[in-house]
């Protein structure tokens, strides 16, 4: 069936604009629960005494939870809908981070944070496939890349909200903040369709369909990249506010909260034009090229920032300051691709499953890189420990090359 040629900024109130609001405001508002905590990270271990490794251990919790949370979501958006999946895993991301406010202690905390963890997984994997099947092949990376970028608005949110409530009425009152994204579940239920390829399909998969024929070389090579490159993420981005604001003794930078605020919302500020870029480039370039320009720059970056302190300590606010969007743009905006390619290398029957578990598997193994990175910064500060992110890139341009360009494919014939 032919459809005829729309233009990317047009028809805002379209049902593929309505499904991109909706995915993209659900993202934004799971990355800003998600993140609240690494702002609040300071009061919560001065009051629980925890260690850097037992900080980092609750952000390895979440992680394994949203991984857990991201495969049953794509399992489960198969089967029920994308748009029913959505409304589910926002409604449990927001009251779980109502919960956090109420932790007690170091357990109560992990438990509430895995609870947001899985709607963190869940609410990408419905969100990124409703997106991927309401857009057509010319659009669909600039599409999914305005999605994904709502992580950057939701990092920002996080940075203004932390500077306004934590110095006022502390962390609890952070975190209750999180129970707002609530209400966004009543508006996708009244105004989000389902995509009419999900509709139209006759068969449901089934989740061991991934790993059968010519999709199993899919999902594994499409699991490993997503694992290397969460693992860099993660461990740069999980620590980047403890940096920030941690003493210059322990390799840090030195800053107030306040001032490490601002830096985040700048370095955020340039994600979000790395997430909006990527898309474009990969409708007109091509997914891979973009994606291999990304990693390769964000390689040459990350142990340059993370040694700032360290090598230039008169100038480093300065340099911090002018070099995080430089970080922000390259070091994040690569994730675009994870949410058209691997929509675009399964059949709409398991689409949900495929995407999910590729990405979500990926987040599960690279919940240790918090762990990990917080037990070296004991060691030989943050800063350093930071900077060893720089290989995972450089694995991720090299792994890339096994899976074929899916630039235009079409998913309205089953695909």
């Amino acid at each position: 069936m032919t459809e005829t040629p729309v233009r990317f900024l047009e028809g805002f109130g379209t049902p593929r604009w309505l499904a991109l609001w909706a995915a993209m405001l659900g993202f934004l508002l799971d990355a800003m629960d998600v993140l609240l905590y690494l702002f609040a990270l300071q009061p919560i271990r001065a009051e629980f005494g925890l260690s850097l490794a037992e900080a980092g251990l609750v952000t390895t919790a979440t992680m394994v939870a949203s991984a857990a949370g991201g495969i049953a979501g794509g399992v489960l958006c198969d089967r029920i809908g994308r748009r029913r999946t959505l409304m589910y895993t926002v409604l449990i991301y927001s009251l779980a981070s109502g919960g956090s406010a109420m932790a007690g202690g170091f357990w109560s905390l992990v438990f509430w944070r895995m609870l947001v963890g899985i709607g963190l997984g869940g609410e990408w994997a419905a969100g990124a496939v409703l997106v991927a099947e309401s857009w057509p092949a010319e659009h669909r990376g600039k599409a999914v890349s305005f999605m994904q970028s709502g992580w950057a608005l939701g990092y920002m949110a996080a940075a203004l909200l932390s500077a306004l409530i934590l110095p006022r009425w502390g962390w609890r009152a952070l975190f209750l903040v999180g129970v707002l994204p609530a209400l966004l579940t009543l508006w996708i239920r009244s105004k989000v369709e389902e995509p009419e390829v999900w509709l139209r399909a006759k068969t449901k998969g089934r989740f061991r369909d991934i790993f059968a024929g010519e999709l199993r070389r899919r999902t594994v090579l499409g699991t490993a990249l997503a694992t290397t490159v969460l693992l860099a993420y993660w461990g740069l981005f999980s620590w980047l506010p403890g940096f920030l604001a941690g003493s210059k003794e322990t390799g840090g930078a030195g800053l107030s909260i306040v001032r490490s605020s601002l830096w985040v919302f700048a370095m955020q500020a340039g994600a979000y034009a790395g997430y909006l870029c990527f898309g474009w480039l990969g409708d007109k370039l091509g997914r891979k090229p973009a994606f291999v320009l990304y990693v390769l720059a964000s390689a040459v970056l990350t142990p340059v920032y993370g040694f700032i302190p360290r090598w230039w300590p008169d100038r480093a606010e300065t340099l911090l300051l002018a070099m995080g969007p430089l970080i922000g743009f390259f070091g994040t905006g690569y994730f675009s691709l994870f949410g058209v390619m691997l929509a675009e290398l399964f059949p709409t029957a398991v689409r949900g499953a495929g995407q999910g578990f590729a990405y979500n598997f990926g987040r599960g193994v690279s919940a240790v890189a918090p762990y990990l990175i917080g037990t070296a910064a004991g060691r030989m500060g943050l800063g350093p420990a930071l900077a060893i992110n720089a290989a995972f890139y450089v694995v991720a341009a090299v792994m890339v090359a096994g899976l074929p360009e899916t630039r235009g494919t079409d998913l309205r014939g089953g695909r």
